[in-house]
């Protein structure tokens, strides 16, 4: 089997990597592309190190790198993550979420990552017919759209947020997660846990009048135990920035600068000391992770103090997510996986084509997304504004519009203003 990641110099490959090669799959080599190549070459002997048993190469164009790949994972961002500073800087200014998925920055990021996309999935499709591509790239629900729409390249978005969200409430029930069945619904970073099956008996209604275990689900205070119980919905923690819109902003600008900022300063210190010949870069690479991981969500919640790991973090993150999809791939497996794949008619208020996030049943076939009931009213407006700003923005990637983009933000629930949208997309689309 051969791997590639357009996107290679990105600092989560090596974890990539090392992941695959302690897996059961068949696993020859990996390449690795990068419009940043000297990037590039700092991770690739990082990956290489840590990817115990497996090649891990770099190549200088993405047609030598998916050449006859079985998988191409693309995780990318257009710009680097000064660009991501940069965006978040620019909402936070105009008093909104400066957030890298969600709202202006979230915008942004699409219409400068569709175009390489779509660029980059027609090199799929001539140089590995076969191949599945596995986006990563953000916000990967619209970026995963656009492809579909764009491309017949064999596409799945993945994330391992609804996966986290899953692994905790099942700890805080008692429950295996692995003999349960998830009712899940919604888009990448605006999801809802509604119910939870162990051996076809739900077990949510445990949660919903003990506030005490309510808080214990997420890493930090995001949400009031008593919202959740009146919603009888589980967001996933992108919903933060939805449902405390206010309390998310005073945060980001009480802190004076949004988390691209502070991952900017990890990573640039993470690359000097690659560069310099770090005596253990492995020990090095751990301790970056850990004080990545330590960020997330910090500034935006308001926490004084750096989060631990969340207590499901052996049985998620970005590599096992990955794993599990190219084994139930591979092996058959009829895996059941949170994915970003097509409606088809799935959620009735959506169109065949819109991207969402559900569970699916993964085989060798790819993706099969799991019948889920009607989206509740609580959750339908929100969600369906939603669907229609991603829409739009794809449109405006593809069209290359800046009046679409501005229509696209004005319906964004975190701008929600046409002069706001106006001065923004002046920003990133200059005439």
């Amino acid at each position: 089997m051969r791997i590639a990641v357009i996107g290679g110099a990105g600092v989560r490959t090596p974890l990539l990597a090392a992941g695959l090669a302690g897996s059961d799959l068949p696993l020859e080599e990996v390449t690795l592309f990068d419009t940043d190549q000297e990037r590039l070459g700092l991770i690739a002997p990082l990956a290489d190190r840590l990817a115990e048993g497996v090649r891990v190469r770099a190549r200088e164009s993405v047609e030598e790198c998916v050449e006859g790949a079985d998988f191409v994972f693309t995780s990318f961002r257009v710009g680097g993550i000064d660009a991501r500073a940069r965006n978040e800087a620019a909402a936070l200014k105009l008093g909104l979420v400066g957030q890298e998925t969600t709202g202006f920055a979230g915008c942004a990021m699409a219409l400068a990552t569709i175009p390489e996309m779509v660029r980059y999935a027609r090199v799929v499709e001539r140089r590995a017919p076969e191949a599945w591509v596995v986006n990563f790239a953000n916000p990967v629900g619209i970026v995963t759209q656009a492809v579909q729409a764009a491309t017949g390249a064999k596409i799945i978005g993945i994330c391992d947020t609804p996966t986290e969200l899953f692994e905790e409430v099942t700890r805080e029930l008692g429950l295996p997660s692995a003999e349960c069945h998830f009712d899940y619904f919604g888009l990448n970073h605006l999801g809802w846990l509604r119910e939870v099956y162990h051996r076809g008996r739900p077990q949510m209604a445990a949660l919903w009048d003990a506030p005490e275990r309510l808080a214990g689900l997420y890493r930090t205070d995001l949400f009031d135990p008593g919202f959740l119980a009146e919603l009888r919905l589980l967001p996933t923690e992108y919903g933060y920035f939805y449902y405390q819109t206010e309390r998310a902003v005073e945060n980001l600008l009480r802190a004076g600068e949004s988390r691209g900022t502070t991952l900017a300063r990890l990573n640039a210190g993470l690359f000097q000391a690659l560069a310099s010949g770090a005596d253990d870069p492995a020990r090095l690479y751990g301790d970056y992770l850990a004080a990545r991981d330590a960020s997330y969500m910090q500034i935006e919640s308001g926490s004084e103090e750096a989060l631990p790991p969340p207590a499901s973090a052996a049985a998620t993150g970005y590599d096992r997510i990955a794993l599990a999809v190219l084994r139930a791939i591979h092996f058959n497996t009829s895996a059941v996986i949170p994915l970003d794949v097509p409606n088809q008619g799935n959620l009735g208020d959506l169109l065949d084509e819109d991207v969402v996030e559900v569970p699916c049943v993964v085989n060798a076939d790819g993706p099969h997304p799991v019948n889920v009931p009607p989206v509740p009213e609580v959750a339908r407006d929100l969600l369906l504004r939603v669907k229609e700003y991603e829409r739009l923005t794809v449109r405006a990637a593809l069209e290359r519009s800046a009046d679409l983009a501005v229509e696209a933000l004005t319906l964004n629930p975190l701008v929600g203003r046409r002069d706001l949208a106006e001065r923004l997309v002046a920003e990133v689309m200059p005439s």
